[in-house]
């Protein structure tokens, strides 16, 4: 939802726990309760704005009204529920088949006919070698100016600058190569070059009946 023209493919699985019908009923569901998500969402945000543009101070809340503003206007495309067996190939070829038909449609995502320079391959190559030697640990973190010393080191990659590298690791943090994430304080110095590594972490930490689990321990 903060992501500018962002596209969303739900994707419901456990189909082989539920009768045909109720594949279908579930979908119908899931799908209306994500427009009327958005729904109420829009009508917060046009709520707030107007509060703000009504204060008796409103020069006071120009920052937050820019913000509101900003995630107003990111448009959400959803695309149809794609509903799985995740215990059938057969499925989940279907859905990596459904994912790259969107994908190469230049209507969702415009940038695909974008032709890259070489260097962002030749970076990706190389980030790809340096995340599966041994030198690197499992979790794969790693400080920014690190990973650009290691880059430079190469001889085709000795010219990379740091401003390069930042665009070359945006690109790649978006089709999921690395995760960084630039925009938190603590964290804008770190590449994740191992993102199942976060994956894993996360399965740990964010689970169904976290607290009730927590609070069942002596």
């Amino acid at each position: 939802m903060r992501v500018p023209n962002s596209v969303v493919l739900p994707v419901g699985t456990h189909v082989d726990c539920c009768q045909e019908e109720e594949v279908a009923e579930k979908t119908r569901d899931i799908m209306a309760r994500i427009a009327a998500m958005l729904a109420e969402r829009k009508s917060n945000l046009a709520h707030f704005i107007d509060n703000l543009e009504g204060s008796e101070e409103p020069k006071f809340y120009v920052d937050q009204w820019e913000r509101l503003k900003e995630m107003e206007s990111c448009t959400l495309m959803i695309l149809n529920l794609v509903a799985v067996n995740c215990m059938d190939h057969h499925d989940i070829k279907k859905l990596e088949a459904t994912i790259l038909e969107h994908v190469k449609d230049e209507e969702l995502f415009p940038e695909v006919v974008r032709v890259l320079p070489p260097v962002y391959r030749q970076v990706e190559a190389a980030i790809v070698d340096i995340a599966q030697s041994e030198e690197v640990a499992d979790h794969g973190m790693m400080d920014l100016q690190y990973l650009l010393n290691k880059l430079s080191q190469r001889e085709h990659l000795a010219s990379l600058g740091r401003e390069l590298l930042q665009d070359i690791l945006r690109y790649l943090h978006r089709i999921g190569l690395v995760v960084w994430y630039e925009e938190i304080k603590h964290l804008e110095s770190t590449i994740f070059l191992q993102p199942t590594f976060l994956i894993t972490m996360f399965k740990l930490l964010v689970r169904y009946r976290l607290v009730q689990q927590l609070e069942s321990i002596s």
